[in-house]
């Protein structure tokens, strides 16, 4: 039996001190048949370990609905990490944070009614005790002593930022326990002092979160884990990107110097993230700190494997870094070949936006109380008479709104820029389309409510009588029915063979785009991001289809591949 254990100042894998030299890669980020290529292109950077977090809202989006399989095959993942000959990280959460949308928890959990987020609070612990087990069902038969490849698990993450119940830390810690988790258990905060005490407990070893810093940083934790090993379990090695603002990069030589500090001084460490990958579909997170940032689609963070699967400059200062502790393998692979580059001309099919259905209410229903997971709601009601123009105005708007009078468009409100009024002209019927752009997944803000929050006033006065229509993407995607709303455009092409894609939407103004009815994800010609990446297994040799859903207004109607991708301009 193979065993991982702490020692008084290493990690003791069968008794001998062990570095771990890990990277992340989150398997719901990445296409399933894309999983061994990602995890062999990482050992070739000189990793002997992979870490991932589970995403719960993935595998559970409605509740009591469980899936394990496909995008979801944690087992699957877990063991190409072990045919590969590495180790493996799992961190389940249950609150992930990630850039993820509401930090990885379900919509159902966090909407429940009186629940106390990551605290002890009876409803919260017994939906997670469910989860965690469902979880380690999976783990528990590839942990290390088992003859597995995982060798930690991690209690929460970066708790002390967020709370200090320390009965809810060690609930987890029970479950995990009874669960059959043998293997050492361990905790990540920023090293500040106040968050180190408030996010762990004297049973779990404490590691550390930063990308810079590395000798003050380890000297912050070693005041607070006295012994064991030290680790750097989340080395910020780029950051992420948020609509409005440029792309975020690091200087890799800058990083792979504070990798270097980090490993010359024995400590541990796992590179967050090797690999990024996307945020397809709809499943970006978002920020809120007094301005509403949700995260773009891309996940690339100037990791040191590009979005596409592709080395970069980073790989290699890494991978020399690593080879003066580690071996490293003998080759490298290929830097990124020039994607395919060509046109398609697209038709427009007119309008896709469902027509207005649903009960009517005095004020209007929230995403939650639909019981809807998409991006947009239609919103309709009928407007008392008035001369000229009145005030329309919410209590807040999550997240983004088009308002359209009898089918007219008369303005756009943006939580981002805290609009939440404007003067509509007479008319009979008011449209209101409101896009869900990401749920929080940082802070106190996690599981807030969508759509059109706390009612209506017209001119001050309250506007009742509202009704609250989903809109389908997948639907809208497949016909183009409807009665209001934007545009839906539509082309075909042809591939002699499947290849990674880039997709330039730079002709485009708002919207989603589907290839062979698969989601890539949100576009927006609002900065950073200017192309989609296309991931090879959802296209095929002979003909393609692509599906553009715009929700404002196309300058051209025709699709762009081109040869690299474009995520934004750099800081200068």
């Amino acid at each position: 039996m193979t065993t991982f254990t702490i020692g008084e100042t290493d990690f003791l894998l069968d008794g001998e001190p062990f570095q771990v030299i890990s990277g992340t890669l989150h398997y719901f980020r990445i296409h399933p048949e894309h999983w061994a290529d990602r995890i062999r292109t990482a050992k070739a950077m000189g990793l002997n370990t992979i870490e991932t977090y589970v995403a719960w809202n993935a595998h559970e989006p409605v509740r009591g609905e469980w899936d394990a399989t496909g995008w979801n095959d944690l087992g699957r993942f877990l063991d190409l990490v072990a045919a590969e000959g590495l180790h493996a990280i799992v961190r389940p959460g249950p609150y992930i944070c990630a850039e993820w949308h509401n930090g990885g928890l379900p919509v159902w959990l966090t909407s429940t009614p009186g629940i106390g987020l990551r605290r002890s609070e009876p409803q919260y612990l017994a939906a997670v005790t469910e989860y965690l087990e469902r979880v380690y069902e999976i783990v528990a038969p590839r942990q290390i002593d088992r003859g597995g490849t995982v060798v930690l698990v991690q209690i929460e993450n970066e708790y002390g930022a967020y709370g200090s119940d320390k009965d809810y830390l060690r609930e987890l810690v029970r479950v995990t326990r009874d669960a059959g988790i043998t293997v050492p258990l361990t905790t990540v905060d920023q090293p500040m002092p106040w968050m180190l005490e408030n996010g762990s407990l004297p049973e779990l070893h404490l590691t550390g979160s930063f990308g810079s810093r590395s000798a003050e940083r380890l000297e912050t934790l070693r005041e607070h884990q006295p012994t064991g090993p030290l680790m750097c379990s989340e080395f910020w090695d780029g950051w992420f990107d948020w609509w409005g603002s440029i792309h975020h990069t690091t200087d890799p030589a800058a990083s792979a110097h504070d990798l270097d500090v980090l490993l010359a001084a024995g400590a541990s460490v796992n590179i967050y993230m090797v690999h990024g990958g996307t945020n397809f579909g709809t499943t970006n997170g978002a920020n809120d700190k007094g301005r509403f940032d949700p995260i773009v689609t891309s996940y690339d963070y100037d990791a040191p494997i590009d979005e596409a699967g592709h080395p970069t400059a980073k790989f290699h200062a890494f991978r020399d870094v690593i080879a003066k502790y580690a071996p490293v393998p003998e080759v490298a692979p290929r830097a990124r070949p020039d994607a395919p580059t060509f046109d398609v001309a697209l038709s427009g099919e007119g309008d896709w936006m469902p027509a207005s259905s649903g009960a009517v209410s005095d004020d209007p229903a929230t995403f939650e109380e639909l019981g809807y997971l998409g991006p947009l709601v239609r919103y309709d009601v009928d407007l008392p008479a008035f001369d000229g123009r009145a005030v329309l105005a919410f209590a807040e708007v999550r997240d983004l709104a088009w308002v359209h009078v009898d089918g007219v468009p008369v303005g756009r409100l943006s939580r981002t820029l805290h609009e939440r009024a404007l003067a509509v002209p007479e008319g009979t019927r008011l449209t209101v389309l409101v896009e869900d752009q990401g749920r929080v997944n940082y802070g106190h803000r996690l599981g807030e409510a969508k759509g059109l929050i706390g009612g209506a006033t017209l001119d001050g006065a309250p506007l009742t009588g509202w009704t609250a229509t989903p809109v389908d993407l997948a639907s809208a995607a497949g016909t183009g029915a409807g009665t209001t709303g934007r545009s839906l455009l539509r082309g075909t092409f042809d591939l002699d063979a499947p290849a990674d894609l880039f997709l330039d939407t730079a002709a485009w103004g708002k919207g989603f785009a589907f290839v062979n009815g698969f989601f890539l994800g949100r576009y927006w010609r609002s900065v950073p991001q200017r192309t989609l990446y296309v991931p090879a297994p959802v296209l095929r040799a002979g003909a393609n289809e692509i599906v553009v859903l715009e929700l404002e207004q196309a300058v051209e109607p025709v699709v762009r591949f081109v040869a690299q991708p474009s995520l934004g301009q750099l800081e200068e």
